[in-house]
């Protein structure tokens, strides 16, 4: 693998941050879980993770969070060329429509969960954006077939993309 891919957990109900860390759980030790309960502690650690050569391959987070609110976070980090490619999840009870539709067309927000959500739901989104992102953004995808969608790898490989595609 070229460079660490992580994973971002932002949830401010430390109750939440554990189901979802706990939810995830198969995926930790391919790709680092992060956490954070602000959004201004989530930008230090995206600065820290992409400081020391890292990625963010995806980031979950909560809409309604002390300070600054989810969806202006993932709208920062859609303008940023460093985590543009994030794929992005809202996991909230409590975002309106309004908000919604700005980090639908905003944030490129790839996926809106409700609370209380299901956990095969999470996992199989997390396993099908990651495979998106590993696809897009990773030479050689191959190190990751243990863990995400084989198949859609396979199927890429076959086409003639991964191994030597940027």
């Amino acid at each position: 693998m070229d460079k660490q891919i992580y994973i971002l957990v932002v949830e401010d109900e430390p109750e939440v941050l554990d189901a979802i860390v706990r939810d995830i759980s198969d995926f930790e030790e391919t790709f680092p879980v992060e956490i954070a309960d602000t959004a201004e502690d989530a930008r230090e650690l995206i600065n820290e993770i992409l400081d020391e050569g890292g990625e963010i391959g995806l980031i979950l987070c909560d809409h309604v969070l002390p300070g600054q609110n989810g969806v202006e976070l993932m709208v920062e980090m859609q303008k940023n060329p460093d985590t543009e490619h994030t794929r992005k999840v809202l996991i909230t009870g409590q975002a309106g429509l309004e908000e919604t539709v700005r980090a639908v067309n905003e944030a490129d927000l790839k996926h809106y969960i409700a609370k209380p959500w299901n956990k095969q739901d999470l996992v199989d989104i997390t396993k099908n954006l990651l495979t998106d992102y590993v696809l897009e953004n990773v030479e050689n995808p191959m190190a990751f077939m243990h863990i995400l969608d084989s198949e859609r790898i396979a199927d890429e490989l076959r086409k003639g993309k991964g191994i030597t595609d940027s």
